[in-house]
């Protein structure tokens, strides 16, 4: 019977290849990772998606702007051999914040152990909070150049909450979490930066279908081939601190991880909206202000700036036939007496005053209202009551296709109102790999 034997020279050579490649594909830093948003219609949830533990398992995550981490439904089939448990007086725990120790009766699996911190992840939809244990695992996503995705890369140690079945309550799309960007040192900005040595800086970018979530550094282009992230494209604001923390749930202390912005005035085709501007800034108990929110569908704004600013709107278009409102909303108008423009519906510009008067957040048409059917178009606001937490939310509907830059390590927000005017929106990233 003949024999054969493979020549050591060939072994050798595919053994080298094994090493380079594995080398390759560790030593491969990315620039900029990249996240694909889904509007969800029925809901106005927005959905990302990525993939964690080992195996990998691809996970539909609602994307919390303001959320201070990534929190996982634990309850319901997480198996993974890379998963661990923050231990009491970690290291770990000590970069979620955490002050509290939990203990377990059941067997050991993730979301069950004893000695591991705990934290509080909330479902703002709910809303419902419950207590959960503090783990790490491997995410893995996308990297771009900019203007496709490219290959993907593993973040080994990313610390997340886990969650309960119960918590899933009111989330669409077969969603197991949520993942928050908010500016804390858990939030998935900051550690994908101190992962891969970004700058502490995301850009989001919704559509009102498609849109998508950038970490790290630019330029980022949309098609057809318009790079919208220079300095020269954006208009800068700071961000503004707020000392109490504005979630479901948290430690006495805490500051907010949301992000709030320093709104002066609100314009009405450049004429000034008679409202209280003491609500305007937040207060020593955290109340007040204006935040930017993927989780509010609509503005929401507090009783008294919600009538002045629908009055002043109303008699900006007195001329045109007011028809009963659908809610939420409470001004509505028949849309056949509109025009169109490049923009959305023809109607009053709405204009956030920042920092000063030259410095401008211009919500126009596209953005300010909302097409309900039966030629009906809406005043796209919602009256969010005397007292609430925070006197202006702007919502979701209000922000697609704007492109919003979160600088964490200068404090400043950058955005460009709406990308209609430079015929593009946030759906027009190039979605199809250059690899």
């Amino acid at each position: 019977m003949a024999s054969s034997t493979v020549p050591f020279s060939l072994i050798f050579f595919f053994f080298l290849l094994f090493i380079s490649s594995s080398i390759a594909q560790q030593s491969f830093r990315p620039k900029s990772l990249v996240l694909p948003i889904t509007k969800l219609q029925s809901s106005n949830q927005y959905i990302t998606t990525f993939k964690q533990r080992t195996p990998l398992v691809p996970l539909n995550l609602t994307v919390d702007l303001g959320g201070q981490f990534l929190w996982v439904n634990c309850e319901d089939s997480y198996h993974s051999s890379s998963y661990k448990p923050a231990r009491c007086r970690s290291a770990e725990c000590s970069l979620a914040n955490s002050k509290a120790c939990g203990t377990c009766n059941d067997k050991p699996k993730p979301g069950c152990n004893n000695n591991t911190c705990a934290l509080f992840p909330d479902n703002p939809f709910g809303p419902i909070t419950t207590i959960g244990d503090v783990g790490s695992d491997v995410i893995s996503l996308q990297s771009t150049n900019g203007k496709n995705p490219g290959q993907s890369v593993l973040a080994p140690k990313i610390l997340f909450v886990c969650g309960a079945n119960l918590l899933l309550e009111k989330l669409d799309g077969g969603v197991k979490g949520m993942v928050g960007l908010g500016r804390g040192k858990m939030g998935l900005p900051s550690q994908l930066a101190s992962t891969f040595s970004f700058n502490r800086k995301f850009a989001i970018c919704l559509g009102s279908q498609n849109g998508v979530i950038f970490f790290g550094n630019g330029p980022f282009t949309f098609l057809p081939n318009l790079e919208i992230s220079s300095r020269s494209s954006l208009i800068y604001t700071p961000l503004l601190f707020n000392p109490v923390s504005t979630a479901g749930s948290y430690f006495q202390g805490e500051p907010s991880a949301e992000y709030f912005i320093g709104v002066k005035a609100i314009k009405i085709n450049g004429k000034n909206v008679p409202i209280n501007t003491t609500l305007l800034a937040i207060d020593k108990q955290g109340n007040g202000g204006t935040k930017i929110s993927t989780v509010q569908a609509y503005t929401m704004l507090q009783t008294s700036i919600y009538e002045a600013v629908s009055d002043a709107f109303s008699k900006a278009l007195e001329q045109v036939p007011r028809v009963k409102p659908v809610a939420p909303f409470k001004v509505c108008f028949n849309s056949s007496f509109l025009g169109s423009t490049r923009v959305g519906p023809g109607v009053p510009q709405i204009d956030l005053v920042l920092q000063s008067k030259s410095v401008v957040w211009r919500i126009f048409g596209s953005n300010s209202m909302v097409n309900v059917g039966d030629d009906k178009l809406c005043l796209g606001f919602v009256d969010g009551g005397l007292e609430p937490r925070t006197s202006i939310v702007i919502g979701g509907h209000q922000i697609e296709d704007n492109y919003l830059e979160f600088d964490l390590a200068a404090s400043r927000l950058g955005f460009t109102s709406s990308l209609l005017f430079r015929q593009t929106n946030c759906g027009n990233f190039n979605f199809t790999s250059n690899v």
